[in-house]
C-alpha cells in the first residue's frame, strides 16, 4: 500500500511519465482487478475461468482420435473416447465425470446434443454410456447411461433414459423418450413418448443407415481441415495481397 501510494504522489507530480504511469497502472491493477482480463502498459492478465474444450477429472482425461472430429466449443471432461472418424458437432456436452463415455467408429454427435453417465444403473445394466460403431445421434438429444449398438439413428430431440439398449439397424423417430431399462429390438422403427413399436424396417432402409453415418464422416472432414495450423485462411490472405497488389 505504501509502495501504491508513493506512486500515486509521483504520478501527480509527473503526469507524462509514461513508466510511472504504467507501473502505477500494474500495481493497481494487480490489486483490484484480480484474474478479470486487462490490458494495462505492456502486460496482459488473462481470464482462465471461461470454457474449455478438454476437462480432465483427477486421472481422468479425455481422449480424441487423430482424425475424429471434434468442434471448437464441445466440452468433453472425464472419461470420455472419441474413436478413430467419429465427429462431435457445435455444442454438444460430454460429461463423463461419474462413469465412461464412448463414441465409436464414424459415428456422430450432432449439434446441442447432452451425454452423461450415472454411477450406477436402477436396472443393473451397465450405466456407461456407449455408442458404438455407425451411429448417427441427432441434435438436440439426450443419452444418459444407455448403449446404441452399431449401424442405428437416434432422431433429434430424442431422450434415452438410463439403462435403456437400441439394438443394431434400429431407427428412434425424432422426439422419442426411451424410459430406463426399454430395449429396442434390432430391426425396427419406434416413436413416440414413451417409445412405442411402429413398424419393422425394410432392408433398404437397414442398408441406408450406415451411408448416413459415413456422409456425415465425409462432411465433417471440410470441417476438420479449417481447424489444421494452417487450415484455409491463407487462401484469403492471399486474395487481399492480390487485391492491395501486395507481392505473394
Amino acid at each position: 500500500m505504501a509502495k501504491l501510494l508513493r506512486l500515486s504522489r509521483n504520478a501527480l507530480r509527473a503526469p507524462a511519465n509514461p513508466s510511472i504511469r504504467r507501473q502505477l497502472s500494474t500495481v493497481s491493477g494487480g490489486q483490484t482487478a484480480g484474474t478479470a482480463a486487462a490490458v494495462s502498459g505492456d502486460h496482459v492478465k488473462w481470464d482462465y475461468r471461461g470454457q474449455r474444450m478438454v476437462i480432465p477429472l483427477g486421472q481422468w482425461i479425455p481422449k480424441v482420435a487423430v482424425d475424429a472430429y471434434v468442434a471448437p466449443n464441445v466440452v468433453l471432461a472425464g472419461q470420455v473416447a472419441v474413436q478413430d472418424g467419429a465427429s462431435v458437432w457445435s455444442g454438444s456436452v460430454l460429461r463423463g465425470d461419474l462413469n465412461k463415455i464412448t463414441v465409436g467408429f464414424c459415428s456422430n454427435v450432432q449439434e446441442r446434443c447432452v451425454l452423461h453417465a450415472a454411477w450406477s444403473s436402477p436396472t443393473g445394466l451397465p450405466a456407461d454410456t456407449n455408442i458404438e460403431r455407425f451411429v448417427t445421434i441427432g441434435a438436440y438429444t439426450i443419452l444418459r447411461s444407455c448403449t446404441v449398438e452399431p449401424e442405428c439413428i437416434i432422431g433429434q430431440h430424442s431422450v434415452l433414459m438410463e439403462g435403456s439398449l437400441v439394438e443394431t439397424h434400429s431407427i428412434l423417430e425424432a422426439g422419442s423418450v426411451v424410459p430406463p431399462g426399454r430395449r429396442i429390438p434390432t430391426g425396427e422403427l419406434w416413436a413416440g413418448n414413451p417409445a412405442r413399436f411402429v413398424r419393422p424396417l425394410s432392408h433398404d432402409e437397414i442398408l441406408e443407415i450406415p451411408k448416413l453415418s459415413v456422409a456425415v464422416n465425409d462432411l465433417s472432414r471440410s470441417h476438420f481441415s479449417e481447424f489444421l495450423p494452417y487450415s484455409t485462411v491463407y487462401l484469403e490472405v492471399e486474395k487481399m495481397k492480390k487485391a492491395l497488389n501486395i507481392p505473394l
